[in-house]
């Protein structure tokens, strides 16, 4: 299975607690799983630990490393997608991500119920 971490999935990936579905966690690792997180989520999460919102036990770069995630770069293919969304959703980091997903063919790993929405797969 091909899946996009939400940021929040990412988070309480780390953070190995009991946040994340037991589904989530066994597609997440799961060897047949290739797990990805977009740029977005890590520009997300910065914004959010510059704010002084949330504090990081390690960079996204580290995480995605440590886990062998893989990283989605924003592309324009992605960005057209995003334009053509409606407005279920205002957060401009859900809606890239959902854009991605699609674009890409992926599973997003979203607890978010504004997300499912969307003419998007998700677990969790």
């Amino acid at each position: 299975m091909n899946l996009l971490l939400d940021s929040h999935a990412l988070l309480w990936w780390c953070a190995d607690g009991d946040k994340l579905s037991r589904r989530a966690r066994e597609a997440i690792a799961s060897p047949g799983s290739t797990v990805y997180v977009s740029v977005a989520s890590g520009w997300e999460l910065t914004i959010k630990t510059s704010l002084g919102r949330l504090r990081l036990a390690q960079a996204v770069e580290g995480a995605i490393e440590a886990y062998q995630f893989e990283p989605l770069l924003l592309t324009f293919a992605h960005v057209r997608r995003l334009s053509d969304l409606p407005y279920y959703h205002r957060d401009p980091f859900d809606r890239m991500l959902v854009a991605q997903a699609v674009v890409e063919d992926l599973t997003l790993v979203t607890r978010d119920r504004k997300i499912a929405r969307y003419e998007v797969r998700t677990l969790w």
